[in-house]
């Protein structure tokens, strides 16, 4: 049995498309069913029903343009640097010893060592060494031997080797700050230099501790010894400290001016004599002294034991430091809101410029900036810079602040 509903469809009874159905006003639905309005004509069956293309806003014909096609071929991404960063993982104990350093260098020195003993417990091995450096050189420069010996034992236990030793260092505060002053002396050493002897003299009301640096004279006289000699006889009295540099070079001129047996330059025997007298220099002060007797017929200076002037050992320095050259620019104590005014005088005549910070116990940060700003000029000259044996926690602080960009740090041997 086939169903007839799977039977083509006669063509006369193919469906017609019936126009669109529209709503029906309120006045057509109140009409009788058939009626048409009067002032409204028929509408034809095949006529469209709708709005017109024209009528609708949103259809209107796309313009047409004989231009190219966008070509994305060869379109490029810009090479500049993004606005943003992508920020670096921070390494915890670079974070530790920058915290611990910046709260040093404030004065800080209970949060310091709380920060410090925690780090030690954290990090026993590795890296984490440079943090217990930090806390034996804060209970040195303290003075807490105890707790220094007993980070000793722990010390020795964790890293497997001899602990730093105890430099009988003195507590920071009993260090009183004393960033020493360098001028240059400008001109011969004679008589009638007023402007080189009265810039010495200004130099010396401003600086406590001066270091005067004689090596660019070339020629001197009786008159200029005189002077100088009485210069640093008047700071002496005033409870104020020269250093002179060069020191060997004017006593090369010295001794072709001290002739024994020929009473001239009276002056230049005198200054020869302070030298001596500087230096601890006993047998040499005592036959130079015979001789001025016998050439002058008067009586010499007297030996004073207690005017010895010859740097010894500091009580802040390493104990197996290396001999420092005399011409060190050295940084003493605790130092506060310094500009180092006399650095570049000093970076000008040296290379490499070294500065000993063996006794140097704490900078703040407004010092170490200062420092900074300063070497950076020093360096674009094309000057090798050396940091001698800062404490570690000095040392940390040149790093935080950039110091270690433009200079080398080299630290103590332990």
């Amino acid at each position: 049995m086939v169903f007839s509903f799977f039977k083509k469809q006669p063509p006369e009874k193919k469906m017609v498309a019936r126009p669109a159905a529209s709503p029906r006003s309120p006045e057509d639905r109140s009409r009788a069913p058939g009626a048409l309005p009067e002032d409204k004509p028929r509408v034809s069956a095949a006529a469209p029903v709708g709005l017109a293309r024209a009528e609708v806003p949103f259809a209107t014909r796309v313009a047409r343009t004989d231009t190219q096609p966008l070509d994305l071929s060869e379109f490029m991404f810009s090479e500049a640097a993004p606005d943003f960063q992508v920020e670096a993982e921070v390494d915890p104990i670079d974070a530790e010893a920058e915290e611990a350093a910046m709260l040093y260098a404030n004065g800080q020195d209970g949060a310091v060592r709380s920060l410090l003993e925690n780090s030690t417990r954290s990090y026993r091995s590795g890296p984490g060494e440079r943090l217990w450096l930090m806390l034996f050189d804060l209970f040195r420069l303290t003075g807490q031997k105890a707790a220094f010996e007993a980070l000793e034992i722990e010390y020795a236990e964790s890293f497997e080797k001899s602990p730093p030793g105890w430099r009988g260092a003195v507590s920071g505060a009993q260090v009183q700050a004393k960033v020493p002053g360098t001028v240059f002396f400008k001109g011969d050493l004679t008589g009638d230099n007023d402007s080189g002897f009265e810039a010495v003299r200004q130099a010396v009301d401003r600086n406590p501790l001066l270091r005067l640096d004689l090596s660019r004279a070339r020629r001197l006289d009786a008159a200029g010894c005189e002077r100088l000699l009485a210069l640093l006889q008047q700071a002496r009295r005033g409870g104020r400290e020269i250093e002179l540099l060069g020191r060997d070079y004017i006593s090369t001129l010295l001794d072709h001016r001290v002739v024994p047996g020929r009473p001239e330059d009276r002056g230049c025997w005198l200054l020869k004599l302070e030298f001596c007298q500087l230096r601890g220099q006993l047998d040499a002060f005592e036959d130079m002294a015979i001789n001025y007797a016998v050439t002058f017929e008067i009586s010499p200076p007297s030996w004073e034991a207690r005017r010895i002037t010859e740097p010894g050992p500091d009580p802040l320095a390493p104990a197996v430091a290396d001999a420092l050259p005399p011409e060190a620019y050295v940084i003493k104590g605790d130092v506060k809101a310094s500009r180092f005014g006399d650095l570049l005088a000093y970076a000008a005549a040296n290379d490499p410029v070294l500065i000993d910070c063996s006794a140097a116990t704490r900078m703040d940060f407004l010092s170490a900036g200062a420092l900074l700003n300063l070497l950076t000029t020093v360096k674009k000259q094309g000057r090798q810079i050396i940091f001698r044996h800062p404490n570690y926690l000095l040392a940390e602080l040149f790093r935080v602040v950039g110091l270690k960009a433009v200079a080398e740090v080299v630290l103590a041997r332990n």
